[in-house]
């Protein structure tokens, strides 16, 4: 039997569907946690680099995190508002936009500390299938980027 010329076209047979579905109902998951903290997602890994890095200019965040100076912008705005980081010009290079954790935004770190393993309870994959993902996923991921940046 001959493949229909539309079968490409199938919800099914797309892998990008099933990328955005899981990506949703993951990110669906983190809800209930986040607003214990008063957080978005976005506010949430925005904090996950800058607990780990502690400082940062803007554009190497939005590298960090896959997102632009629109989006981050925001987010960054909010963060400063509610105390968990502080944007400064950089004493080099005033175009140059440093955020870095403040005082307040390393304390929270205590509070989210539990967040990763109760969306890991949620995830039904052994350590392997986790690790394989992942690496499937940023495979897929720094190709698509590098794509978009040419």
């Amino acid at each position: 039997m001959e493949d229909n010329k539309y079968d490409k076209l199938k919800l099914e047979n797309q892998i990008c569907f099933p990328l955005y579905a899981c990506a949703k109902e993951v990110v669906r998951k983190y809800k209930p946690y986040l607003d214990e903290l008063d957080l978005t997602y976005t506010q949430y890994i925005t904090l996950m680099v800058l607990w780990d890095k502690k400082s940062m200019n803007v554009k190497e965040l939005g590298s960090f995190l896959f997102l632009d100076s629109g989006t981050l912008t925001p987010v960054l705005k909010k963060l400063e508002a509610k105390g968990y980081v502080k944007r400064t010009r950089s004493t080099e290079d005033e175009r140059n936009l440093i955020v870095e954790i403040t005082v307040a935004g390393e304390e929270l770190k205590d509070k989210a500390v539990n967040i990763p393993g109760k969306i890991g309870a949620c995830v039904p994959l052994t350590n392997e299938e986790a690790v394989t993902l992942y690496t499937l996923l940023y495979k897929v991921l720094n190709c698509v980027s590098a794509e978009t940046e040419e």
